[in-house]
């Protein structure tokens, strides 16, 4: 049968919508719970909505009874402190399963590659139900970053990079394409994640603020890509010898993050 995905993001895997310009206290992203809880590089997550409706950020999968990434709890504690946040997360009227707003501290698009990852988003999913994908709204104004979006994790000729400056909006299929954020800067930098379920009502959200499937990529210099192409290699080769020399192999997985 095949589950149901949006048509918007058949081609490219994402789709990016028009800039958010309304002001947000940022009080909704800084006062906060926030637990440690690592993704691609240094972490930390503050759920607004969980499995169980408690301040963590485990798979639903890892929960009893174990179930898929849709029908979570909003976090009463989390949405009182964040409710445009949690507006913005149900505006779209889709199914929403883990909501969080992410902190990561400053790195490199050396340590953006290496981070690159692709999202465990649809384990247990039902066959003839919607896929479910990720929204990434930017809290913080991050004018020299960027989301680095490939096919191939190390094929730099699909790489795709969006700014991420506030107001910043885009809708990812995080299980096919690898990605990770590459943040300069001294702060940390602040998004909104939900998963969403795949449907009629995700396609009118995409459609009502103009998502485009195709952006040109943020500019960065040829000696940075190249660096951090080489860089990405000697890590990932680097990680290869030492599970070698304990008699391992890499094994690929899918971020449960």
């Amino acid at each position: 049968m095949g589950y149901i995905k949006s048509a918007a993001l058949e081609e490219t895997g994402y789709v990016v919508l028009d800039r958010y310009n309304n002001e947000i206290d940022p009080k909704e992203w800084l006062d906060v719970e926030y637990v440690d809880w690592k993704s691609s590089g240094d972490t930390r997550f503050a759920p607004l909505a969980s499995a169980k409706g408690e301040i963590e950020c485990n798979g639903f999968w890892n929960h009893k009874p174990p179930r898929t990434d849709k029908d979570g709890v909003w976090i009463d504690s989390q949405t009182a402190i964040a409710p445009t946040l949690t507006a913005r997360a149900m505006e779209p009227g889709a199914n929403v399963g883990r909501c969080r707003i992410i902190e990561l501290q400053p790195n490199t698009y050396a340590d953006c590659l290496y981070n690159l990852h692709q999202d465990d988003n649809n384990r247990l999913n039902p066959d003839g139900t919607g896929w479910v994908v990720r929204g990434f709204f930017n809290l913080t104004d991050d004018t020299t970053s960027y989301f680095v979006l490939r096919e191939n994790r190390t094929d730099p000729s699909e790489e795709t990079r969006i700014a991420l400056p506030a107001g910043a909006q885009l809708i990812v299929d995080t299980q096919r394409l690898w990605h990770a954020a590459a943040h300069y800067g001294a702060e940390p930098r602040y998004c909104l994640i939900t998963s969403w379920e795949s449907g009629p009502e995700l396609d009118a959200y995409i459609a009502k603020y103009n998502g485009v499937n195709k952006v040109d990529s943020y500019p960065v210099d040829q000696e940075t890509l190249d660096a951090g192409q080489v860089e990405q290699e000697r890590r990932i080769a680097a990680r290869a010898a030492a599970l070698a020399a304990r008699g391992q192999q890499e094994v690929t997985v899918m971020s449960e993050a």
